[in-house]
């Protein structure tokens, strides 16, 4: 059966965050960081279902009793104990796709972005879940590539945004050629329509160019990206030619795409004076409630299994969340208007992430939306 990868807009039974702790490197920051796990915790319980994995029991009853004096909704919250190396669910949590309306789990390997860190326990996390029965009766499959939820983007519609330097790394999937990736993704997500960018990146950042931290899409023909008018920051030149390069790409229609340019913040550095990723790209979309679609015939997929029609039109109804990265920034509230200017009839929920930039990720790396269906009813 054909696969789909759906949006982020689309309906969720949840989100999924694993929970840092003194084990990992997060340790010298957990006082300054742990509130804003709370926060974002918070805000997604108050809308949808939350799968939190925490280290044991005892981490298990800390988090509980954070959660509560935040006043969170903690019917909502589901706990599973597994060890874990770090926090980037993005990362290391699954990826679903849907077969029909059913969903698919998609366990890819993950190897710490190409060896650079540790990552053996969160490379287990998935499977652990899914045997503890977390994700219900939804099936599965264990895949031999490395790829992490942060390096894809989705319109929905079986086409996905993606930079070169991050998917077709060798430390990643050595030998690994475009085509290939290409077919593999074709297989496994369902998708149809690649749009590489060559251009981009942040300095700081140690995934080498996740797409989520330069472009995303708001509907099938809308990308908010990252853009930079310093000419003093490191990053305006290479920020500079993605805009150029977004401007080139065509939606599933045909037509350019809208293109909202989101602002840097100021240089953010850390002790050492090493400039940190803060990216303003990096949101999550929760609980969207509703979507119309629109059918019409299917070109079979080269090498993939044909079906009598696809999906080629997926418009959101308003409804639902975004939650957005600011940074203390005098260009934050720039930001939340053109969020909102993209997500009409959502609310835009400001979380301060500055304390998440210390490890070099923010607000959509430490979460993983799942799909309706996924949880189940209970």
């Amino acid at each position: 059966m054909i696969r789909r990868f759906p949006a982020e807009w689309e309906p969720q039974d949840g989100v999924m965050m694993t929970w840092p702790h003194d084990g990992g490197d997060w340790a010298p920051y957990l006082q300054t960081v742990e509130p804003v796990f709370v926060r974002i915790a918070t805000e997604i319980a108050k809308r949808e279902r939350l799968l939190l994995v925490c280290r044991d029991e005892a981490h298990r009853r800390y988090i509980e009793k954070l959660l509560n004096g935040a006043g969170a909704n903690l019917v909502h919250v589901r706990f599973h104990c597994i060890p874990s190396n770090d926090t980037w669910t993005r990362d290391h949590g699954p990826i679903t796709v849907l077969e029909g309306d059913k969903p698919f789990l998609c366990d890819f390997g993950f190897n710490g972005w190409g060896g650079k860190f540790e990552a053996g326990l969160d490379n287990r996390i998935t499977a652990a879940l899914h045997g503890q029965g977390a994700f219900g009766g939804a099936p599965l499959e264990r895949i031999d590539l490395i790829l992490e939820g942060g390096g894809i983007e989705t319109d929905g519609l079986g086409t996905l945004l993606l930079t070169r330097r991050c998917l077709l790394s060798e430390t990643r999937n050595p030998g690994m050629t475009q085509e290939r990736m290409e077919a593999l993704l074709a297989r496994h997500l369902g998708a149809r329509r690649f749009l590489w960018l060559d251009e981009g990146g942040l300095d700081g950042d140690d995934t080498d160019g996740h797409i989520d931290t330069l472009a995303r899409f708001s509907d099938p023909n809308t990308i908010l990206y990252q853009a930079c008018d310093d000419t003093q920051d490191p990053n305006h030149p290479g920020l500079r030619a993605m805009a150029d390069e977004l401007r080139t790409f065509r939606d599933a229609g045909g037509k350019p795409y809208r293109l909202i340019p989101l602002p840097s913040p100021c240089p953010i550095r850390n002790a050492e004076g090493d400039q940190l990723p803060a990216s303003y790209a990096n949101f999550l979309i929760i609980n969207g409630e509703a979507y119309r679609s629109q059918l019409t015939p299917l070109t079979p997929i080269p090498g993939g299994e044909a079906c009598r029609s696809q999906l080629t039109s997926l418009t959101p109804i308003p409804g639902g969340a975004v939650l957005a990265a600011i940074y203390q920034d005098p260009e934050d509230s720039v930001v939340l208007e053109r969020l909102a200017s993209a997500f009409p009839g959502r609310e835009i929920v400001p979380i301060d992430c500055r304390p998440l930039i210390l490890q070099y990720g923010s607000l959509h790396c430490v979460t993983m939306q799942l799909p309706r269906g996924v949880l189940g009813k209970t």
